[in-house]
């Protein structure tokens, strides 16, 4: 897989600010990772606009989606 370098960086440099900007969801993500994410492990999503609608969804973890997960850990661990 050929990755832009440049676009790397702008998406390293945006992840950044988002991490800044939202701590405690990067904090609640790495709790749920440290705690193992196992297969059937359902994640649920639910989110208000500001005019008050709400959506929500949630999917069941598969292996499929565990491997996936281990690709973007050793990708940032790359990046580090």
């Amino acid at each position: 897989m050929n990755m832009n370098p440049m676009a790397l960086l702008a998406l390293k440099s945006s992840f950044d600010k988002f991490k800044n900007k939202h701590p405690r969801f990067i904090q609640f993500i790495q709790v749920i990772t440290q705690n193992g994410i196992q297969e059937g492990t359902v994640f649920d999503c639910k989110v208000t606009l500001p005019d008050g609608r709400e959506m929500q969804t949630n999917f069941k973890v598969t292996q499929d989606d565990l491997d996936l997960f281990e690709q973007l850990k050793n990708l940032s661990k790359k990046d580090a």
